[in-house]
């Protein structure tokens, strides 16, 4: 089926994207995946390129597309051509939620300080809303805020937290009222050299070892009243509206990254012989690959559907929900497929889908894991009975 998502200029903007990839990305992936870290120097040619910083305003050096997704999109689908997922991971924590937070919610003296270097990859963010024994549950964050004077001193720890080492400013999510329920929590930056801020371990995770995950650590941490981003107090209802678009770019992830695998194994089974021809000659080889051609499609149409309505300013809670829930579940489907036809050398790291297989398990889980997406979208049918 013809797809009528992008226009010339989005496809213009691809070729500059895939020479970017092509140029800065494709060569260091394995080394990024054994060192377990990503070179700060690919998000400062990102920038030079333009590739970083799509959503932030042009008056901070942005591209000023945070109302068309398209541009993103196109980067997240060349970034899965050459399955540099960690990659893509990564500049989706600043592209998609650090930069969005701070365009929406800051104010002009914030958006001067921080924007710009973020744009140009020499500042880079986080978001720190996970605590050890929270999880999905945020009512359940424990890490406070009491006010002083001029500011707020900050005591608590964070984990699962993405872009956790290089993270110069972290969008950190606290209890300023313990009573409050949820007008209780305020957000905060907390920025890289403040006393009393430090980094725990870079934590050793199932999949995306590229990509730095951290937890972190608050002792006494004066943060000024110039870093807090938003209303005292709105800072549940602040993370609410955003998870919509957070959601929507793990769902097109999720698209994009089993687009590339699917592309490989049809290359593999069709070089692949056994029992004296190829693979792909097989019935249940061409069965398999058409099933999950199949749902590729069917799950990128209604992606490519809630990117319009977010262009729109159109995408509910629910449809973003519904759309992470089944894409994530989806690409978990085709992953595991995909590896079963390569046989044995799936299950080795030198071929994509078996990186593929660690670093999709994550998508079910981040961003609201998918039983929480089965309640939003339970509670809707209802009508939140």
């Amino acid at each position: 089926m013809k797809r009528s998502l992008y226009t010339a200029d989005h496809e213009e903007f691809r070729s500059v994207v895939r020479e970017f990839v092509d140029r800065e990305v494709v060569d260091n992936i394995e080394r990024w995946e054994e060192e377990r870290l990503i070179d700060r120097d690919v998000w400062l040619a990102a920038g030079k390129q333009g590739i970083l910083g799509l959503p932030a305003p042009v008056e901070y050096g942005g591209a000023g597309q945070f109302r068309d997704y398209r541009f993103r999109n196109v980067v997240l689908e060349e970034l899965a051509r050459v399955h540099a997922t960690s990659l893509a991971s990564s500049f989706s924590l600043q592209d998609d939620i650090a930069i969005p937070y701070l365009t929406s919610l800051g104010n002009d003296e914030q958006k001067a300080r921080w924007l710009p270097r973020m744009v140009a990859g020499a500042l880079i963010g986080a978001i720190a809303m996970t605590e050890p024994g929270t999880g999905s549950d945020l009512r359940g964050i424990r890490t406070s805020g009491t006010r002083v004077d001029g500011g707020w001193v900050v005591n608590g720890a964070k984990t699962f937290i993405t872009n956790g080492i290089h993270s110069d400013l972290v969008i950190t999510v606290v209890r300023t009222d313990p009573e409050g329920g949820s007008r209780g929590f305020t957000l905060m930056v907390v920025e890289r050299d403040m006393p009393g801020f430090s980094r725990g371990r870079k934590l050793n995770k199932v999949g995306l070892h590229g990509q730095d995950t951290a937890e972190l650590v608050f002792e006494e941490v004066f943060v000024p009243d110039a870093n807090v981003v938003g209303e005292i107090g709105g800072g549940f209802g602040q993370l609410v509206h955003h998870l919509p678009l957070e959601r929507l770019s793990i769902a097109a992830a999720a698209v994009a990254g089993s687009a590339a695998i699917l592309q490989s194994t049809v290359e593999y089974v069709d070089d692949r012989v056994a029992f004296g021809q190829p693979i792909a000659d097989f019935q249940n080889t061409r069965f398999v690959l058409a099933d999950v051609a199949t749902e590729i499609d069917v799950t990128r149409a209604f992606v490519d559907q809630a990117i319009r309505a977010w262009n729109a300013e159109e995408l509910t809670v629910v449809d973003a929900a519904k759309a992470k829930l089944w894409a994530s579940e989806m690409q978990g489907r085709v992953v595991d497929r995909c590896l079963q036809l390569h046989g044995g050398y799936g299950f080795m790291l030198e071929y994509p889908v078996g990186r593929a297989y660690q670093d999709a398990r994550i998508q079910r889980i981040f961003g609201g894991a998918n039983e929480i997406m089965r309640q939003i979208i339970g509670q809707d049918l209802f009508g939140r009975r």
